[in-house]
């Protein structure tokens, strides 16, 4: 891909995160490998994205809402494109759907639109670049 680089697609994906997750240490990314195939795949969406756990825990991400994802500190960080974190619910951080970043025919029909995590899963998450959880965030009504 001449004139790309990977500095500049970086860039290009850090411009396009709306919402940044940095998970809880030790964490790693596991990534399901796209499977290829001479018939066309309609709705199916793409592979796979997980958060692995020291305990086994598998915790499944919404894969086409991702822009950025790394582990090499020790710890999983994800960033998003078309979520929002909108707060708690029974204890849970919840999170919305608020655009898809792919055609429709590209998404799988059975993707989630609310994603919710466990508080302990969770070290910070910033929106837009700004701090929201847990020290911006101002909710009386969480758990």
């Amino acid at each position: 891909m001449a004139g790309h680089s990977l500095a500049g697609e970086l860039k290009r994906q850090r411009q396009d995160m709306r919402l940044l997750i940095d998970f809880a240490s030790p964490t790693a990314l596991l990534r399901e490998r796209s499977l290829t195939s001479t018939l066309p795949i309609v709705g199916n969406g793409p592979p796979g994205t997980f958060v692995l756990f020291p305990n086994g825990l598998r915790v499944s991400l919404p894969t086409d809402q991702i822009v950025f994802a790394d582990d090499a500190s020790g710890h999983v960080r994800v960033g998003f494109g078309g979520m929002q974190f909108v707060g708690f619910e029974e204890g849970r951080l919840v999170f919305v759907r608020v655009r898809e970043l792919f055609p429709e025919h590209q998404l799988s029909p059975a993707r989630s639109h609310i994603m919710r995590l466990e508080p302990q899963w969770v070290a910070a998450i910033s929106e837009d670049g700004r701090p929201v959880w847990p020290a911006g965030w101002q909710n009386e009504s969480h758990e």
